[in-house]
């Protein structure tokens, strides 16, 4: 039985397509999920999702949100998930210096030194995961 998985964000769908295993950043560690899995709901944590699909990984930067897991059936609902194939490099390079910045200069609100500390961590995510696809490439497995 194959493994259906959605990846949606308040903006679009994302992804979904059959799988053989996903693995993502649960708010309490990384979680593996195969076909037949318990049914599970969670938050998602900022982090690295995989996904395993025919010999091939591909990669995603998911921040925050919700994951239901059904036996047949895995839906993340992220704040935020960039294919890293489609993270623009250049720009998130850009972002994370802004973030850099705006933290080097003091805040006032305790909640705009959060801010800035998220979108750091965010650009730094998108980073890594944007340079593990350059490196690596879509991953052969077998």
């Amino acid at each position: 039985m194959p493994l259906r998985l959605e990846i949606v964000t308040p903006e679009r769908r994302v992804y979904e397509d059959d799988v053989d295993a996903v693995v993502l950043p649960g708010s309490e560690g990384e979680l593996g999920v195969l076909p037949h899995h318990a049914p599970l709901l969670s938050t998602l944590g900022v982090g690295e999702l995989r996904i395993r699909k025919g010999g091939q990984e591909d990669y995603f930067a998911i921040a925050g949100g919700f994951l239901q897991v059904r036996p047949d059936r895995v839906v993340v609902m992220a704040e935020t998930a960039d294919m890293a194939s489609e993270i623009d490099l250049e720009a998130v390079e850009r972002a994370r210096r802004e973030a850099e910045q705006a933290l080097a200069e003091g805040f006032e609100e305790p909640a705009d030194l959060a801010r800035a500390r998220a979108a750091l961590q965010r650009a730094l995510l998108r980073i890594r995961v944007a340079e593990r696809r350059r490196r690596e490439g879509p991953r052969q497995r077998g």
